[in-house]
């Protein structure tokens, strides 16, 4: 038993892709995504004789069930992520809709406010936004005066260039890539090279409570690293945002700020005293043990090194 996903034979249709569903014969649909990871997906029925003959396959899902309990339709995928998810009747506008969603956007946060979409004040022309050629699933700013180009970007997922360099950046993340990428020490890279950019910043479309409510790290551990990247990389906040239409929102109007702010002194204060004190660190764990070792200095085989030994490191490699 299997979930069919090809492209749409139809070229004009602004759903690109057809699902067929493994009930009865067979339910097909008329849908924009291959799985609904960031927003409940709109799916349009069609016969089942519109399915090709000779598709163009794009996914098969092995499932390990797929039943229909009165309006909706629950698809539970036979793998260990992204497995459950419902495609249900409704009634919207006034007539029949499809949606296909999972756990995470039914649950999704409903703010019930108005997103506004009116130009960043202070900008007279359409903002200029450079997306990382990387970016799965990226903002599409529909509502917003913008530009948006693509190219591989060096950090962040959304950029802004002065002078034909990257001013300011923002990383985008999932709650899943935030809790995967931070334990892991990934982020930590990332945010050391947001740091040197004169404008940087790293949202979450999600709200900060969620962090307590998973289930695949320690909470404690998740809430302890974010404590540490900020005091270690002040310059570079991170946001919470409660939804991911309020994320691609702010990741706008920070951009816009960023981009008005440019070459202003008054927006490039001095560093302060504790930053001087407290150096970012480059390297890796491993070299500054290494090289403490060489000069006699104690450290441990595992685990965090002492500020004073990463500042001697830095006090010699200057």
């Amino acid at each position: 038993m299997e979930l069919l996903i090809a492209h749409n034979p139809e070229p004009e249709s602004s759903l690109p892709y057809l699902i067929r569903v493994p009930v009865g014969d067979g339910l097909v649909f008329r849908t924009k995504g291959t799985w609904p990871r960031t927003a409940a997906l709109f799916c349009f029925p069609v016969p089942l004789s519109e399915w090709p003959s000779e598709p163009q396959i794009v996914e098969q899902i092995p499932l390990r069930a797929c039943v229909r309990r009165g309006a909706a339709i629950d698809v539970v995928a036979d793998r260990s992520r992204e497995h459950r998810s419902q495609i249900v009747y409704t009634r919207a506008r006034g007539r029949e809709m499809v949606f296909w969603q999972s756990p995470k956007t039914r649950k999704q946060a409903r703010p019930n406010v108005r997103v506004p979409t009116a130009r960043a004040d202070g900008l007279t022309d359409d903002l200029p936004i450079v997306v990382d050629a990387h970016e799965r699933y990226a903002y599409r700013f529909a509502t917003q005066p913008v530009q948006l180009s693509q190219r591989a970007l060096a950090c962040g997922d959304y950029a802004v260039e002065v002078d034909g360099r990257v001013f300011a950046s923002v990383e985008r993340k999932s709650l899943t890539d935030l809790v995967s990428s931070l334990t892991s020490g990934r982020l930590r890279f990332a945010v050391a090279e947001l740091a040197s950019l004169p404008r940087a910043a790293v949202v979450v479309e999600d709200r900060y409570s969620q962090i307590f409510k998973q289930d695949w790290a320690r909470p404690s551990v998740v809430v302890d690293g974010l404590a540490e990247l900020q005091v270690r990389f002040p310059s570079v906040p991170v946001v919470f945002c409660e939804t991911r239409k309020l994320a691609e929102d702010w990741t706008y109007r920070f951009l816009s700020a960023a981009y008005l702010w440019a070459g202003d002194p008054v927006a490039d204060p001095p560093s302060s005293k504790a930053e001087e004190l407290a150096p970012v660190v480059t390297v890796s764990t491993a070299e500054v043990r290494a090289w403490a070792r060489t000069q006699d200095i104690q450290v441990p085989d595992r685990g965090r090194l002492r500020p004073e030994v990463i500042n001697a490191y830095h006090a010699a490699h200057k």
